[in-house]
């Protein structure tokens, strides 16, 4: 029997049998726009048109988290407990009543500095086999 499954807020599914997505460590999956928005709130709460110039500044513009692209990804990750929404307004910035600000949960920290570990590891990896330098090792 073929199963062809998809992946969708965190879950792959398989007719009406939904598994869970998770990383060995137990916390939800996250995408690349997953990972970019938690990065972008690493350092305080943002609105959602600051991150999308975080990530577009962050990536010289290779990535560009495109409004329908950035609100479901804020959607997911506020109801995966990763983020939530700021009770706090920018004082300094122009009154919008539309504005939402969000900011890391205790465990957005957590995913976010796990995820980021993990590309450490793999950029290392990456180095040792000379993929980075031009100097790639063949057996």
């Amino acid at each position: 029997m073929l199963r062809i499954g998809y992946i969708q807020s965190s879950h792959i599914r398989y007719g009406l049998y939904p598994t869970a997505v998770s990383s060995a460590s137990g916390l939800p999956a996250l995408t690349t726009a997953g990972f970019h928005v938690l990065l972008a709130l690493a350092s305080g709460h943002s609105h959602g048109y600051a991150v999308m110039g975080f990530v577009d500044q962050l990536t010289d513009g290779q990535i560009r988290l495109g409004p329908g692209t950035l609100y479901r990804t804020l959607a997911r990750l506020v109801a995966d407990d990763l983020v939530s929404e700021s009770e706090t307004n920018d004082p300094n910035a122009p009154h919008d009543a539309r504005r939402r600000y969000y900011r890391l949960t205790p465990l957005g920290e957590r995913a976010v500095r796990e995820e980021a570990e993990l590309m450490a590891r793999l950029v290392d990896a990456a180095h040792t086999a000379g993929v980075l330098d031009g100097n790639r090792r063949t057996s």
